[in-house]
């Protein structure tokens, strides 16, 4: 039997993303976030308006999303309620956020040289995404309550780094769901991928018939 329910939240599961991008000194900055998903090369994240990723993506045009496995929630929870914004803004203060300058350090992860954008990469994450601007996008502007709070964020995908050990067996294009163990949200709580429950009748699609013309368009900007 089904229920009305008003949950404040509706995180049923996607992939926590960590966000590098670069701060107005040139320092880095490094944020979790789980309101993305992908179609294509193209990314959608879904970010508060005043937050410092938002500002330094807006600001640069560019940032990389680094996605972690369940190996590396450790470091992912000791990033929870820090912001690099300072002042911390009040819609976060009163969430218990603190500002932190180093969240690299707080983390305990590791920066790495990107090849096309500015932000480094996350050397721990398995899978890293350089990553460009291609459109912004308000969301919830029929509200007044809501307006101007909350953006979308379009990024066009130009560089694909991806862990050897994650890739099939014999392919350099395709990651292997089977070995590859995205760090999940929920509601709050982190979760990992449970095995395959059964083959899919949409995976007979060969992979390749979805292949982005971004990727083309990648390699003519980017090499």
């Amino acid at each position: 039997m089904h229920i009305k329910s008003e949950p404040p939240i509706l995180y049923f599961g996607t992939p926590v993303v960590l966000i590098s991008t670069l701060n107005e000194d040139g320092s880095c900055n490094l944020a979790p976030m789980s309101s993305a998903f992908w179609l294509g090369w193209r990314c959608l994240l879904g970010l508060a308006a005043f937050s410092k990723t938002t500002q330094n993506i807006i600001r640069t045009g560019e940032c990389v999303l680094n996605l972690p496995s369940v190996n590396e929630v450790a470091a992912v929870n000791r990033l929870a309620l820090t912001t690099g914004s300072d002042p911390v803004p009040e819609f976060k203060l009163s969430k218990g956020y603190r500002h932190e300058a180093d969240k690299f350090g707080i983390a305990g992860l590791t920066p790495m040289a990107s090849e096309t954008v500015a932000p480094p990469r996350v050397r721990e994450c398995p899978v890293q995404l350089e990553a460009s601007v291609a459109a912004t996008h308000r969301v919830g502007e029929d509200n007044p309550a809501q307006r101007g709070f909350i953006l979308c964020i379009e990024t066009r995908i130009q560089r694909v780094h991806a862990e050897e050990s994650i890739m099939m067996s014999g392919e350099k294009n395709r990651i292997d769901p089977d070995k590859w163990r995205p760090l999940i949200m929920s509601f709050q709580q982190f979760y990992g991928l449970g095995p395959q429950l059964q083959d899919s009748t949409l995976g007979t699609i060969p992979e390749a018939m979805y292949r982005s013309p971004d990727i083309e368009l990648a390699r003519h900007l980017h090499g």
